[in-house]
């Protein structure tokens, strides 16, 4: 997914095809989240919530990238192993969801500039991933 461009990622979830699908569109809404925490923490001055929320933007990115495959071979061949991959890869994309929210939630508390928006928006997007992906892992069970 990582090297799609916004208007061919959003086209490859339009597919009727079993991937891309929600899994990946989950993770990369978590890492937009974690984006705008960046964003939000340099503002504040922020250095360590700045350094976290780049790493769990790549983390992010690569779970996009891990969640689609998963699910590839899932339909390819499902066996125990499979299924514990479509299982596991939602999960850390809600790990990675709820941490982006807490650092969100934590920068937010020390702005006071427009930014602040930023900062919610990255809360409740995090939120909203978080959500979606605990979600996804219990229908994939």
């Amino acid at each position: 997914m990582s090297e799609l461009t916004v208007g061919e990622f959003l086209a490859a979830l339009g597919e009727r095809t079993p991937a891309p699908a929600s899994g990946a569109a989950t993770a990369l809404t978590a890492a937009l989240g974690a984006a705008l925490v960046e964003l939000s923490g340099r503002f504040a001055g922020d250095e360590a919530i700045v350094v976290r929320a780049k790493a769990l933007c790549a983390r992010l990115e690569e779970l996009a990238d891990e969640d689609s495959a998963a699910y590839r071979a899932f339909m390819a061949d499902r066996n125990d192993e499979t299924r514990a991959r479509i299982v596991a890869v939602p999960l850390e994309v809600a790990a990675c969801a709820d941490e982006v929210a807490v650092l969100a939630d934590d920068v937010r508390g020390r702005l006071r500039s427009a930014v602040a928006g930023d900062a919610e928006a990255a809360a409740a997007l995090a939120r909203a991933a978080a959500q979606v992906a605990r979600r996804l892992a219990d229908l994939n069970e």
